[in-house]
């Protein structure tokens, strides 16, 4: 496992112990990188118009298409130590 990639799952743990829950659009942000980090670029069909946490998912990731899974890690955890995460 790469240091990036250690860094990033302590980042993945430290964003669930954050002192503060992100408003909606920051978490859109860390799922859309976890997701694009982790996954790379989104897969599967859109969720069904009625699934509106879904469908917000499904676009927040898919607007990631074709970043690299590096640069989606790095700026995930950039992002959790921005708002407050101990990713070390």
């Amino acid at each position: 496992m790469s240091d990036l990639s250690a860094q990033f799952e302590v980042a993945a743990t430290a964003a669930k112990a954050l002192p503060e829950r992100p408003d909606n659009d920051t978490m859109l942000k860390l799922y859309s990188l976890y997701k694009q980090g982790s996954a790379g670029d989104v897969e599967g069909d859109k969720p069904g118009f009625f699934d509106f946490v879904g469908v917000a998912k499904y676009e927040a990731w898919e607007k990631l298409q074709g970043m690299s899974a590096e640069d989606a890690q790095q700026q995930y955890i950039d992002l959790v130590r921005a708002l407050g995460g101990e990713v070390g």
